[in-house]
């Protein structure tokens, strides 16, 4: 051999002769059965291959290859071996040259069928898988960077090589049975196919470019839906954990859209089946490197969303075909809710990977699709559309709760817009119960961001509330706007939900919290006078009980309140309206314990029936209390006033909308604007003087406008409709009136110069000027 290397060097141009003489002698020896020689032939070429890296190499691997194909052609187990063992050698040389007209497709087809091997000798069968892992690991070196080879990422070639790595990855839990410890593990054990396998698929997906990370992955969806590994989904999840770490970082989003596109394809496969795929994607979601989600970010959110839709569709028709006809499949009702629990848990996880921005991009997109009775969204009739609309307004609500769980913002204009907030505030005057508990839930996780919420999960009234340890922080300026721009709205809705009589404990706990977290995260002053009077108001709810609420709705109605006042006047820490708060709940102790939420919100409430017969001693009032915080530097007038649930904008949006009121805010605009208004103004003259009655006026004059635009309400709302209908139509009458006018205006011609604009019978003349030659002072012009 030393001679024969020392030729091969000095000679180079001999390569291929020594390499086409070994290959023949080989090829005899191989026949005949002289296995020894063949072992001496392959030897000889393994150490001449090694020593001589020149340019003349290229025919000489011709040979070898051939010697190689040979071998592995051979029914012999060690033959297969020793000609996978060459192969490799063979690919770990790094060649100066490029090779033409070299294929590899005969070494992929032979080490993909060797990779599943069925020899009934378990050493020798995991000897041949071994060596075809080895090899195929061989063929991806020798070609991944080659681009005159033939290209490996092609199909033809990706549907042999990730099964066969799949296939042997799938006996992990074999090879974990025999041996419980690392420790504990033989040599022999150490080095199994499954983890070989699993080297080959991480180095296979590590050296993958953009372009060829869909070639990769298809193989391994179709292997799992040939195989049915989404259903048990252990193993389809261990595969995706090792794609999605062994892909370059910036190609995760790839992996998800080729997921979801899966997941559309397998539309009306069983539930299991696209629970395991959801699942799968879920795990991808968190592994995927934060805003690497790509670009289209909704998009994944909105296949989603149509899986659940189409979910709903099923349970409800129990079909496939949405009642298009008799499905030949049996669809189980639970397991549609366990695929509709996946698709929620894996909303929240993409969005927990995903900038804060984008968040907030897919909760308005979310909240968009969930249909309300006052959205542009056609509301289906009928039960089958009641049951429809309300389990996607909850399936829907439980995403869009999953997204708000994990999301941070310190800003509460950023975290809830006007566009958002309008929409899901609307869901919270709905009659389902359910649904209020989800807009109330969404609403408590936006805006509890120092986690006190749990500390507010029972209600009680506690004498010291230093123990509850609550993480408090001034109120920031946008905070305080926030609060300006919505705060009314949000007091509106609670005390909206608080009448509703099929509350049960939980909303009032949720309502409790929502109350408390407001005082903590986003009160000031004018916040806190607020909502004192809004507690207030719900108690006069209990009170007076014009709504027919059942004891359990009032007395927890009253419990609520103590519980609310008790924390915030220690919050306030002012002594004399603690003191206040501390006598009614002592006296409601003795008189009527059932007015506090010890004895209510327990799991066999202690209620009275006699809640009209109350003596006064046990309310908190609206008078003591505004005299004793007004005495602290709080706004003694806003205390006093009673708290009333203003009408605004955002009751368009709200299904309690009414015809008369929309009608009378356009009558309202329409009479502040006519031009009749403002020429029965006279002009006035303004002085030092008017402007200093301006001024003072000016609370005067807001109080008039204000009853003004209750008066109007109040007839749209009360007037008999023949009234309504004979005033909008004399305004009709006026408008069509003035239109005529300003049309004969327009229409009529211009004065002739010589005085005859009419002709023989009064008939106008036919040549007067039309309206397009018509000269228009420019303010007419559009």
């Amino acid at each position: 051999m030393e001679k024969l290397t020392f030729y091969a060097l000095s000679a180079p141009e001999k390569l291929d002769r020594i390499g086409a003489y070994l290959s023949e002698r080989l090829i005899r020896d191989v026949s005949r059965h002289r296995y020894g020689y063949v072992c001496i032939a392959m030897e000889a070429l393994d150490q001449l291959l090694m020593a001589c890296h020149c340019q003349s190499i290229n025919l000489f691997v011709e040979s070898f290859l051939k010697m190689v194909a040979k071998l592995l052609e051979s029914e012999k187990p060690n033959l297969q071996i020793l000609g996978t063992n060459s192969f490799v050698k063979f690919a770990n040389i790094e060649e100066d040259t490029p090779s033409y007209h070299r294929s590899y497709d005969f070494f992929v087809s032979r080490f993909s069928e060797m990779c599943h091997s069925s020899h009934d000798d378990l050493d020798i069968r995991t000897k041949i898988r071994m060596s075809g892992i080895k090899g195929l690991q061989g063929v991806v070196r020798k070609t991944v960077n080659d681009e005159l080879q033939a290209n490996i990422w092609d199909p033809q070639h990706m549907d042999k090589i990730v099964p066969s790595l799949l296939f042997n990855l799938q006996h992990v839990e074999e090879a974990e049975s025999r041996s419980p410890s690392p420790l504990q593990a033989t040599e022999k054990e150490k080095e199994s196919p499954t983890e070989l396998a699993e080297r080959c698929l991480r180095e296979l997906l590590g050296r993958a470019a953009y372009g060829n990370i869909k070639n990769a992955i298809k193989p391994v969806l179709i292997h799992l839906d040939n195989h049915s590994l989404w259903e048990p989904k252990i193993f389809a999840t261990c595969c995706f954990r090792i794609i999605m770490y062994s892909i370059q970082p910036q190609h995760s989003h790839l992996v998800i859209q080729q997921l979801l596109g899966h997941l559309d394809a397998n539309s009306k496969s069983a539930a299991t089946v696209r629970a395991g795929i959801v699942e799968v994607l879920s795990e991808a979601a968190v592994i995927a490197a934060s805003g690497s989600v790509g670009p289209t970010v909704l998009e994944v959110f909105n296949t989603l969303l149509r899986q659940l839709r189409l979910s709903i569709d099923y349970a409800l028709t129990g079909s496939y075909d949405c009642g298009a006809g008799v499905s030949t499949k049996i669809i189980k009702e639970h397991e549609e809710r366990m695929f509709q629990e996946a698709v929620i848990k894996t909303i929240g996880s993409f969005a927990s990977t995903l900038p804060t921005y984008q968040q907030s991009e897919v909760m308005v997109f979310i909240m968009n699709k969930v249909p309300l009775p006052s959205s542009q969204q056609s509301i289906e009739a009928g039960k089958a559309g009641e049951n429809r609309n309300r389990l996607t307004q909850i399936m829907l609500l439980k995403s869009l709760l999953q997204v708000s769980v994990g999301f941070q913002c310190s800003n509460m204009l950023t975290a809830l817009p006007s566009v958002f907030l309008d929409r899901l505030l609307s869901a919270a005057l709905m009659e389902d119960a359910e649904i209020r508990l989800f807009v109330l839930e969404i609403l408590i996780s936006f805006i509890d961001r120092h986690g006190n919420r749990q500390k507010f999960s029972t209600i009680s009234t506690i004498s010291d509330i230093s123990v509850l340890k609550l993480k408090v922080d001034k109120c920031s300026r946008q905070d305080t706007v926030f609060m300006k721009k919505h705060g009314q709205q949000l007091y509106r809705h609670i005390y909206l939900i608080c009448k509703e009589e099929s509350n049960v404990q939980a909303h009032y706990e949720a309502l409790y919290s929502m109350l408390m977290l407001i005082s903590i995260e986003l009160a000031n002053e004018e916040v806190m006078v607020d909502l004192i009077r809004l507690v207030l108001a719900v108690q006069e709810i209990a009170q007076i009980n014009e709504d027919n609420l059942t004891a359990y709705n009032r007395c927890a109605l009253f419990a609520l309140g103590a519980a609310y006042l008790n924390l915030i006047s220690q919050l306030t820490t002012v002594p004399t309206f603690c003191q206040h708060i501390h006598e009614v709940i002592q006296m409601r102790q003795k008189e009527a314990p059932y007015l506090l939420p010890e004895d209510v919100f327990v799991e066999r409430p202690r209620l009275s029936k006699s809640l009209d017969r109350l003596g006064p001693e046990v309310f908190f009032w609206q008078s003591k209390i505004s005299e004793v915080l007004g005495g602290s530097g709080y706004n003694s007038d806003r205390l006093s006033t009673p708290y009333i649930p203003q009408l605004t904008d955002e009751d368009r949006l709200s299904k309690r909308k009414s015809i008369g009121e929309t009608i009378s805010l356009q009558v309202e605009v329409e009479s502040r604007n006519s031009p009749e208004r403002e020429q029965r103004a006279p002009a006035e003259e303004i002085t030092y003087e008017t402007l200093k009655k301006a001024i003072v006026d000016s609370v005067a004059v807001e109080e008039q406008e204000r009853e003004r635009r209750r008066q109007v309400v109040e007839k749209f709302q009360k007037a008999p409709f023949e009234e309504i209908a004979a005033h909008c139509g004399a305004r009709a009458t006026l408008l069509q009136s003035k239109l005529n006018q300003i049309f004969e205006i327009t229409i009529r011609p211009p004065p002739s110069p010589s005085g005859t604009i009419t002709a023989a019978y009064g008939q106008p003349q036919n040549h007067s000027i039309p309206v397009y030659e018509m000269k228009f002072p420019d303010l007419c012009v559009y």
